[in-house]
């Protein structure tokens, strides 16, 4: 997959490493064949590119109009999507925009005031698909003590090319047909008391598995496979991915927003422009981005230079594009927030249709009304309490994909399964509550009741047969008498105790200690009614929870995101993008 990166900039020959020295794709910023010639070395890389057969690609509507940000239709007859050469793939600036543009297009519903929502027609620019088309999906997260629950949005853009304003952006005319890529990939995660928010990021180049999925529309099913994580949109929509990072991560996924949307080269002048920095000139003449080093002012298609910069920052990998998407989207929350230029009712509701023009989201969301109250959800997390994240990886072998690091991010997913924050800020306030609440049981052992339920199932494994009776029984051997199995189906990654009231977390804590279950995975919720314990998929055999690494055992460090996740804060106005050296004037 390597390819020469001969058009680097000035300075190609310093000796740092590019992307193709890593054998990253470099046909992705290569200009459409008419422009440059052929090139049969592109053409042959295309024909190995991980993603690209399946026939799925038309627009999914359902209820839906408006013609932006189209999904492509299947190719001709005969024509294998595989076989569509990189070569004819130009620059991706659109796709690189859609992470920002998902949550953007939210808040600006919310900013843009009740007003509009008299506008009955937004709901039907609005394109609505089923949420998860794996056979097995995980049960929501549980509410917390006071009855709030945690969300969680995963934020896809796909890389269609059907749109006239997307090829003038750099789509190939000749990819209208090929089946899109979800290119970005963000899972946004509110806490449950809305004191927080956390965005993960994952690269579009992970290798991961793609479970099987059923696309609804016509009934055609793809079977399980193991590819890039990217490759999961083309196996019967969004749905898929949805299921593929059920299964790669364990955190229940509540909605999905996809979004092509060339039109965000325009919201970013809509609010005066994003501020943005770097630690030296740069000039990535494959993103046409050239600004000076400090700190700068990008709108319009400045902005988008800045999205599809890949190759000019960090290694030139996506991963330094990932971290400079990031700060652009906490810089454009900080002036969504701010209120910042947003005042001309004319311009809101222009952007208003836009935004509801281009997104595909779960029929959980599909109204204006519903996405307006959610943008007005997220407006209430502090700035300095929203963490930006990406996953903690490490290269696969040739350096041509990445794979989930192991421990770091078990670690990192298993926070958000758990709702606390990336940010550590979450660790005081629950040793506060726990110092408050009984560690000792209100009653006999064998007065305890407890409801046992098998959660062993996952998209890729089929629950334990009689699990539930099996943990139920060893309850009983050891005095827990009352305890009962519970034959209601149940889907979790991690094992839970749950009590329902404050006064029984030291019965909790009891069942906890007699089976070895650590007390982090015990939890006041009222969505229970009695002490309850869901064996999850991390405890498949044996009547004694298993002792492991997985997701850190509770300790200071464990409480929030790793070294390797490079996270940053939402407030954090100083933060700078390593230029590669490669790249610099």
């Amino acid at each position: 997959m390597r390819q020469n990166d001969t058009d680097g900039g000035r300075g190609a020959q310093r000796g740092a490493p590019t992307a193709a020295d890593r054998g990253w794709d470099e046909s992705l910023y290569e200009e459409h064949p008419a422009q440059q010639g052929p090139n049969p070395e592109n053409a042959s890389v295309s024909a190995s590119r991980p993603g690209t057969g399946g026939d799925r690609g038309r627009r999914r509507r359902q209820n839906g109009g408006g013609t932006n940000g189209a999904v492509a239709g299947s190719g001709k007859a005969g024509e294998s999507a595989a076989a569509v050469s990189r070569a004819k793939r130009p620059s991706r600036g659109r796709r690189l925009l859609r992470w920002s543009a998902a949550v953007l297009a939210v808040l600006i519903l919310g900013t843009a005031g009740a007003g509009y929502l008299y506008y009955q027609h937004l709901n039907g620019n609005l394109n609505k698909d089923e949420l998860n088309l794996g056979d097995n999906k995980l049960h929501r997260s549980d509410p917390n003590a006071a009855g709030q629950t945690p969300m969680n949005i995963l934020l896809l853009g796909s890389d269609s090319r059907a749109s006239k304003e997307n090829v003038r952006l750099g789509g190939s005319r000749a990819d209208r047909d090929r089946p899109p890529l979800a290119d970005v990939q963000m899972l946004l995660h509110v806490s449950a008391d809305r004191s927080n928010m956390s965005v993960l990021s994952v690269p579009r180049d992970t290798r991961t598995t793609i479970p099987k999925c059923t696309d609804p529309d016509d009934g055609k099913v793809y079977p399980e496979t193991t590819d890039r994580i990217n490759a999961s949109l083309q196996h019967g929509g969004p749905g898929c991915t949805v299921a593929t990072w059920e299964e790669m991560t364990g955190i229940p996924v509540d909605h999905f927003m996809m979004i092509d949307f060339s039109g965000v080269v325009s919201m970013a002048d809509a609010v005066g422009g994003v501020p943005v920095c770097v630690d030296k000139n740069i000039h990535d003449p494959k993103s046409k981005l050239k600004l000076k080093k400090g700190s700068s002012v990008v709108k319009g298609e400045q902005a988008l230079h800045w999205l599809r910069t890949r190759h000019g920052f960090g290694d030139g990998t996506d991963i330094g594009r990932a971290k400079a998407q990031h700060m652009y989207m906490n810089s454009m929350v900080r002036q969504l927030k701010a209120g910042t230029k947003l005042t001309d009712p004319g311009k809101l509701r222009g952007l208003a249709e836009a935004a509801t023009k281009a997104l595909t989201v779960d029929k959980g969301i599909g109204s204006v009304k519903k996405l307006y109250d959610l943008g007005n959800d997220l407006k209430r997390v502090p700035t300095k309490r929203i963490t930006m994240a990406t996953m903690p990886w490490e290269y696969g072998s040739g350096g041509s994909y990445v794979l989930p690091k192991k421990n770091d991010s078990d670690q990192i997913f298993s926070l958000i399964r758990n709702d606390v924050a990336l940010d550590g800020k979450d660790k005081k306030k629950a040793e506060a509550s726990k110092s408050a609440q009984p560690t000792e049981p209100s009653q006999p052992k064998a007065e305890i009741q407890v409801n046992v339920m098998n959660g062993t199932g996952t998209a890729l494994q089929q629950p334990v047969t009689g699990r539930a009776s099996v943990v139920a029984d060893a309850l009983a051997r050891k005095g827990f008498s009352q305890a009962t199995a519970d034959q209601t189906p149940q889907s979790r990654a991690d094992t839970t105790i749950s009590y329902p009231r404050e006064e029984q977390r030291g019965d909790a804590l009891a069942v906890a200690k007699a089976l070895g279950v650590p007390e982090r995975l015990v939890k006041h919720s009222t969505g229970v009614q009695s002490v309850t314990l869901i064996v999850g998929a991390d405890w498949r055999d044996g009547t004694v929870y298993p002792k492991s690494d997985k997701g850190g055992d509770g300790k200071k460090d464990d409480q929030k995101a790793p070294d390797s996740a490079d996270a940053l804060r939402g407030d954090n106005k100083k933060a700078c993008m390593e230029v590669n050296p490669n790249y610099t004037w």
